[in-house]
């Protein structure tokens, strides 16, 4: 194996953290801001690129302009126990969901995953970017033209929000979904946009012009909850007055009367 073999445990429900436990040398990659606590014989290091091994300076260069193209920090950070004993390490998920543990090598050393899902990773594993190559993907998806992609043989954590399902696709099965719900997918899986028939469905269904569809064989992950969604409705509702109407049937009608 390229990668380290770290072992882990996911701890809580709606807001998880990870605890990864790793024996004397061995590391983890994470993403800036994800870091909660570790032992003291812990040693954080800021990296330029992923720290994957046989990366020479011109790769770690471009892999550094992938990733700002998905949004991402130029740096990422490395745990390495130097101690003589186990020790441990947690990340926690930015917002309320689920951590999902993927391991690589069970699942064809290869996971696309939407752009801000990456939580943490064995280090060995690399961490680049998946163009879509399909334009209605690429324009219209929820994702963007832009994905992430994790590639090695160890375990990586990618992080959704709300519920998530793990569905099977057999080969040919077709699976259609918003597009800010997919989480991950396999290597194998086709992605595609769809567009939405008949004009009243599309302008006033509230449920966008576009689908995405996943076309096995592979597996899929899908979150109940995007961020973007949650953001939304978090917006929506301060927008409409703030707190003073929660708990009344009035609602934001309220309003109307204080002034």
């Amino acid at each position: 194996m390229s990668a380290h073999e770290i072992d882990y445990r996911i701890l809580g429900e709606e807001m998880q953290c990870v605890e990864i436990q790793l024996d004397p040398s061995e590391s983890v990659v994470a993403e800036a801001g994800s870091f909660m606590m570790m032992d003291t014989d812990i040693r954080m290091e800021t990296i330029f690129g992923d720290g994957a091994r046989g990366n020479g300076m011109m790769g770690k260069l471009m892999g550094a302009g992938k990733r700002l193209l998905t949004g991402e920090s130029l740096f990422m950070t490395v745990f390495t126990n130097e101690g003589r004993y186990r020790q441990n390490v947690t990340f926690a998920a930015p917002y309320p969901g689920k951590i999902i543990p993927l391991d690589l090598q069970m699942l064809g050393g290869k996971v696309i995953c939407q752009k801000d899902a990456f939580l943490c990773s064995a280090k060995g594993n690399s961490i680049g970017i998946e163009f879509q190559r399909k334009l209605g993907a690429g324009f219209f998806g929820g994702e963007g033209f832009i994905m992430q992609k994790i590639e090695g043989d160890g375990w990586a954590f990618v992080h959704s929000g709300g519920l998530v399902i793990e569905r099977n696709l057999n080969p040919g099965e077709v699976l259609r979904l918003d597009t800010g719900c997919l989480v991950a997918m396999t290597a194998g899986v086709d992605y595609d946009i769809e567009f939405v028939k008949g004009i009243k469905s599309a302008l006033f269904g509230g449920e966008g012009l576009f689908f995405a569809t996943l076309r096995g064989p592979g597996k899929v992950w899908v979150q109940s909850l995007p961020f973007s969604r949650m953001a939304d409705r978090v917006m929506s509702a301060a927008r409409v007055g703030g707190s003073k109407e929660e708990g009344s049937i009035l609602g934001g009608l309220g309003n109307l009367f204080e002034r």
